[in-house]
């Protein structure tokens, strides 16, 4: 039910010591993103590097999570390893039950462990564990571990790093439960300089529902939006993946790091090919009655006499274009392949693939050497990019430890600043136009998700900056909310404006649902001035010339309009980074 504080757990890794804290707030800035960045500004120091001991990491879940259906992921917050800056990733799985039923709406960790650690934690436990053992493990084999040493229950998530995260990388994801992650902007980075190999959380307390009769409508109405109507039959279906056919007939799919839009090559990695060839079993995040998360499987033969190994790897639109179509690679259990290496390496996978696609071309063109890579990268390959995965990982040289710093970083260093695919940070898979390459490129988290830009191409609205403007920045304050609840953003069509103030309301909270639209706008605020607050000026963020040489079905990117929005967007996020009124 919804309290007046939030129930803040502060762990200290340096001293070993916890807290619980009651934090006032509630109304205004709700939960998830809001409440991230709020404790985010209270406990971050902009003046120091983002790998100090002070900084913090912080998982929020919003005032839903728990009642409603959807209701399933968690917020992280951290000073961000590739810009210095505020940054979030959004994830689900277990995560945000088992904050739930462990009593807390955040964890705060601070500190850095004297040496790995496993942080262990429930309604009733609080336990450091010596983690020698997993440094240098994958990401895969340390839950498999970590789920036989910690008998817990179904709530139960195990939120972990690989080789990436300990080297510190700025790629480096933390893996949750296996098939989900907060992937983008390098939180593994944040807990590998933490000496923090994983976090587990019990979900062994309880949580009372409220009474009546308005809750169980309410709660059987949203069920049956989500199961019995069309809304979000795309997602247990075909899932995500069925997006990349319709992109690339609309050449709006990059391939080969994005010097085509359209191959004739999708025939091997469409959402239908992958389900035909590869699907073995629909999985959800707790709370969720869809089952999006898409498990296919790939097969490494170990015996001479033909004996196999078979693996599971999740799949989606984002891995299948950033380990397929922009490495080249056509055929599905290949690009399985190479993502199940992604996953051992705890790299998100939108930014190692983009970074390899980069390094492929660098390659070819000379900018860099086969005795600077180690290995030989050739669009197609999918051996070269088995090892690379891991080179880049475990930054193995000189070359892989620069790129595992950012793909800009590598190609400020190295050259082909040009054709790097960074928006901010490596793209997503959307060549849609000139506003999704201004909404990622300057928007709070560089994410795909911060708005529906790819969506707003697509519709082949003018060219109206005003109106494009109007969007992002509507847009965004309308997502900020969902991710403050917080709702997986599958769900924006069900969870209207109306629907949750009901949900609120219900729970106790009849303040919070009336002040939504003010907490609206507050928390968009909020959070840019969290990301300002480390220096942050979006005026200085560029498009790369790549994007101005891309051929949709729309024709060239149009330079004018991307430079006359990318300075109105620029000059809107100045104007939210200021004080308050």
């Amino acid at each position: 039910m919804i309290t007046e504080n939030f129930r803040i757990l502060e762990v200290n890794l340096s001293t070993g010591r916890s807290a619980i804290k009651n934090v006032p707030g509630v109304e205004t800035v709700l939960g998830g993103s809001g409440l991230a960045a709020k404790l985010h500004m209270e406990y971050s120091r902009p003046g120091l590097a983002w790998d100090d001991p002070s900084q913090p990491l912080v998982f929020a879940i919003g005032p839903l999570t728990g009642f409603f259906p959807l209701m399933s992921k968690t917020v992280c917050a951290f000073t961000s390893p590739l810009h210095g800056q505020y940054a979030e990733s959004h994830a689900g799985a277990r995560s945000a039950l088992a904050l739930r039923f462990a009593g807390i709406d955040a964890l705060v960790i601070i500190g850095k462990a004297e040496r790995p650690t496993v942080l262990h934690l429930g309604a009733n436990v609080i336990e450091f564990m010596e983690a020698g053992y997993l440094w240098g493990k994958d990401a895969l084999t340390t839950g498999k571990l970590l789920r036989r040493i910690l008998k817990g229950s179904g709530h139960r998530t195990i939120m972990r790093i690989g080789p990436a995260g300990e080297n510190k990388s700025a790629m480096a994801c933390i893996n949750v439960d296996t098939y989900r992650h907060f992937g983008r902007l390098g939180g593994g980075g944040v807990m590998g300089a933490k000496n923090l190999k994983a976090i587990a959380v019990e979900g062994n307390g309880s949580c009372d529902l409220p009474q009546g009769k308005e809750y169980s409508a309410l709660f059987a109405d949203i069920f049956r939006k989500l199961t019995d109507t069309d809304m979000m039959r795309k997602y247990h279906n075909l899932g995500t993946a069925s997006n990349l056919e319709a992109l690339n007939e609309l050449k709006a799919l990059p391939w080969r790091n994005l010097q085509a839009t359209s191959d004739p090559g999708i025939d091997g990695i469409t959402g239908e090919r992958f389900a035909d060839d590869t699907l073995l079993r629909n999985a959800a995040c707790s709370g969720c009655p869809v089952g999006c998360i898409h498990i296919g499987f790939v097969r490494e033969k170990f015996h001479k006499d033909n004996q196999y190994l078979y693996r599971q790897v999740g799949y989606d639109y984002e891995p299948i274009f950033a380990t397929g179509s922009m490495l080249g690679l056509t055929n599905a259990p290949d690009v399985l392949t190479v993502m199940d290496e992604v996953e051992k390496a705890g790299l998100d996978v939108m930014s190692g693939g983009v970074a390899l696609a980069w390094a492929t071309e660098a390659l070819e063109k000379g900018v860099v050497t086969r005795e600077q890579t180690g290995v030989d990268l050739r669009f197609g390959d999918a051996q070269g990019y088995m090892r690379a995965v891991h080179m880049l990982g475990g930054a193995v040289n000189d070359f892989w430890r620069t790129l595992a710093g950012g793909t800009m970083a590598a190609a400020a260093r190295y050259g082909g600043e040009d054709f790097a695919c960074v928006l901010g940070q490596e793209m997503a898979g959307y060549a849609t136009g000139e506003v999704f390459y201004v909404a990622q490129g300057l928007g709070l988290r560089h994410s795909h998700l911060d708005t529906g830009a790819y969506t707003y191409d697509q519709s082949k609205a003018p060219k109206d900056v005003d109106k494009a403007l109007t969007f992002l920045l509507e847009d965004e304050r309308e997502r900020v909310i969902l991710t403050s609840m917080v709702a997986c953003l599958f769900a924006r069509k069900v969870y209207d404006p109306e629907t949750l103030r009901q949900c609120l309301t219900v729970l106790g909270g009849q303040a919070l649902a009336d002040g939504l639209d003010e907490a609206a706008a507050r928390i968009q605020k909020l959070r840019w001035q969290a990301r300002a607050s480390g220096g942050y000026d979006p005026m200085n963020v560029r498009i790369p010339k790549r994007f101005l040489e891309v051929e949709t079905w729309k024709g060239r990117t149009d330079p004018q309009y991307l430079e006359e929005l990318r300075l109105a967007y620029a000059g809107a996020i100045r104007e939210m980074c200021g004080p308050e009124n």
